[in-house]
């Protein structure tokens, strides 16, 4: 229920505004002046004043400069028999959220109460909202203990709140944009815009419009003005995701904007500034990038003023019961499902399996076996079909060389392998290699790899 105050040094006038209030169902609180009116407003934090202008002692108009701070103050309504221009004008100016001349009718009274009151409440949720936002990535809410996990998230303590650019590395899966927006919302531009973008998943020819914008009649098509992703992002942070796949001409151009906070639009002639922090990811080890001539190497020390090094999940394998319980409250939640508990049997599986999805392959588990369970835990038999190994019969060498191995290449290969046991089937080849049917395509699109027809691609029919 709404609380209302209304503050009027006549009697009747109060009355008959606290009768209609509450014939309406709004909770009403009375004042004969401003000064008590001040009183009752800062210990019942109302939603809506509404006080007269003129007034013995403080007048409606100067309570507005006496509103206790806070991140809501009330909506406040002027009434007066005084309806004079410059009088709205000045209370206007100095916050009320309407002005009402008196006698007062009753429709036009339930009415702007009632606006008042849909505006306090959707300030309030904007509040709300952003709170719960800020307190997702709070750097402390990340969780790991493991020692990998603690001297990144140490790195990203100390470098939030700085304007400096920040080159997050890690398989896919590894949380990469988790901590781009932790270093996002830990810094001053929180409130300002978060703007993320898979350079891999956007096509060469379409990268620079996406990013820079264009001009009408840069090219055909190009109808009307299009604003490009670091001006959306002016203020604020712009992810960029996968950045070891941009084309070399994009990389030059970003280094520009990194050097001279400016940008020009597609088909533009004159240079915009803007004001924006970068973040970017990649999974790709840039130095061998630069080696080979695919990454710019002026962009690559631009970009690795502070490096994250995120470790992939078999490494923080003692993370996985607090990463476990964290997605069960999370998918218990979004379901409306009330699963208690990951079963020991189900936690060893989950320690013992090598996770080539990463984090993003242990929440698609969880939240699977969230609306799989039959009981009130994750059991194994609700993640084993999850967490299939390879077969017995199959081998790898373990005499590792000196120099070590490509753990990519060699995922590469045994992907290639699969898919020629499997007569090119998805499905068959992921169960050979004990993953799901989503994170085998996800590893097959990583690579490049791809099913030569959709025949092919589709899931195996089970009868």
């Amino acid at each position: 229920m709404s609380v209302i105050v209304v503050i009027d040094d006549e009697q009747r006038q109060r009355n008959i505004l606290k009768t209609i209030l509450q014939d309406t169902g709004y909770e009403v609180h009375t004042a004969s002046s401003a000064e008590e009116g001040l009183k009752i407003i800062e210990d019942i934090l109302p939603d809506v004043v509404i006080t007269d202008l003129k007034m013995s002692g403080m007048s409606g108009v100067q309570m507005l400069d006496h509103l206790p701070e806070g991140s809501v103050r009330p909506a406040v309504i002027i009434s007066t028999a005084f309806g004079t221009v410059s009088s709205a004008v000045e209370a206007m100016k100095k916050g009320a959220f309407d002005y009402l001349t008196k006698p007062l009718d009753k429709d036009v009274i339930i009415l702007t109460v009632a606006k008042a009151v849909e505006r306090m409440n959707l300030l309030k949720e904007n509040i709300r909202l952003k709170d719960e936002l800020f307190g997702r990535f709070k750097i402390e809410g990340i969780v790991g203990k493991s020692d990998g996990m603690k001297a990144a998230l140490d790195i990203v303590k100390k470098v939030a709140d700085t304007p400096v650019t920040v080159l997050v590395q890690g398989e896919s899966g590894t949380g990469k944009e988790l901590v781009a927006r932790a270093i996002h919302y830990n810094s001053q531009r929180k409130s300002a815009p978060f703007i993320a973008i898979n350079c891999a998943a956007i096509p060469d020819n379409l990268i620079e419009s996406e990013l820079f914008g264009y001009e009408p009649g840069a090219f055909t098509g190009a109808t009307h003005r299009k604003i490009g992703l670091f001006e959306a992002s002016s203020t604020g942070t712009l992810f960029l995701d996968e950045i070891g796949d941009l084309p070399l001409l994009t990389q030059t151009k970003i280094l520009r904007v990194l050097q001279d906070k400016e940008i020009r639009r597609i088909g533009g002639k004159e240079s915009i500034k803007v004001d924006v922090r970068i973040v970017a990811a990649t999974n790709k080890d840039l130095e061998k990038e630069v080696a080979a001539g695919r990454f710019r190497e002026d962009l690559f020390y631009r970009l690795k003023v502070v490096t994250v090094n995120l470790p992939p999940l078999r490494d923080r394998k003692e993370d996985i019961p607090e990463l476990a319980s964290f997605f069960l409250g999370k998918y218990n939640k979004e379901f409306g499902r009330r699963v208690k508990a990951v079963s020991d049997s189900a936690v060893k599986a989950m320690i013992e399996y090598h996770w080539p999805g990463n984090i993003r392959q242990l929440e698609s588990v969880v939240e699977r076996a969230i609306l799989m369970a039959d009981t009130d835990s994750i059991t194994l038999d609700d993640i084993k079909s999850e967490l299939r190994l390879p077969s017995e019969k199959a081998s790898i060498p373990m005499d590792l060389p000196d120099e070590g191995i490509n753990f990519e290449e060699l995922e590469k290969e045994l992907i290639k392998k699969a898919m020629s046991k499997s007569n090119n089937v998805a499905a068959k080849a992921a169960r050979l290699l004990g993953m799901s049917y989503k994170t085998f395509w996800y590893r097959l699109e990583k690579f490049g790899m791809h099913i030569s027809s959709k025949e092919e691609a589709a899931p195996e029919k089970r009868s």
